[in-house]
């Protein structure tokens, strides 16, 4: 009768707004300026959250013949281990990047001290001039265009590093274009490929062993800090941010 087995095809976009294709061209407009200018131009996001323990991760690798990698059979957390979220930071110009890897949960000053982090450790190095940092985030999560605490944020990371800084956010639904899924984060995940998380070390070395023929490097720390959430950032507050859009 015509029929076969099939999975389902994603190829369903939605609506499709008739600025959406202006805020790319203008991103990628501001991307080559600050590059031509000789500044720095991050893309930040939060990778998958991973659980840590002997569970199984996704891929293949090399093992003796009919010798695999045994892990847990049910993928339930280890209440001592927990959860690592991953908040990486590349480097659109020097093809380098940064993961923060935490422990408690992906809100805005986790985002922030990342980034903080990354300019402390990398940026302000490769940088010492720089007065100015283009930040390209998606639309939603820890870097959320229209979390109050985000913008809070970001006065805070503006004042201790004493730079100028443009954020510049894709469209909703677009997060597989900026550049860090496809650039950095991409390889991490085939570098710990069949590879159990088994401590938070081990996740650490595996992020910044992660290479690529394009001469791709990246750094790795963990972030013990405890970020509480629901933490509401008042008007008069919002008033007082130096913030222009």
């Amino acid at each position: 009768m015509g029929y076969s087995l099939q999975a389902n095809a994603k190829t369903l976009e939605g609506n499709r707004h008739p600025d959406r294709n202006a805020q790319f061209e203008y991103v990628n407009a501001q991307t080559k300026s600050f590059l031509e200018q000789g500044l720095p131009v991050i893309s930040v996001d939060t990778k998958k959250k991973e659980l840590v323990g002997n569970f199984s991760n996704r891929g293949r690798e090399w093992q003796p013949k009919e010798e695999p990698q045994k892990t847990l059979i049910h993928d339930f957390p280890d209440k001592e281990l927990g959860k690592i979220i991953p908040y990486g930071i590349y480097d659109v110009g020097r093809n380098q990047g940064w993961v923060s890897v935490g422990i408690d949960h992906d809100t805005a000053e986790f985002a922030t001290d990342s980034i903080l982090a990354w300019w402390k450790h990398m940026g302000s190095k490769a940088y010492p001039n720089a007065t100015r940092l283009m930040i390209m985030a998606d639309a939603g999560g820890s870097n959320s265009s229209r979390s109050r605490l985000w913008k809070a944020s970001l006065q805070r990371l503006a004042n201790l590093t004493g730079l100028q800084l443009q954020i510049s956010h894709f469209p909703p639904g677009t997060s597989k274009w900026n550049k860090i899924e496809h650039r950095m984060f991409s390889f991490i995940t085939q570098n710990w490929r069949a590879t159990p998380l088994v401590s938070y070390q081990t996740i650490i070395q595996l992020i910044a062993n992660t290479r690529t023929s394009a001469g791709l490097k990246i750094k790795a720390n963990a972030n013990a800090k405890t970020y509480p959430t629901g933490i509401e950032v008042a008007a008069s507050e919002m008033a007082k941010l130096n913030l222009k859009t």
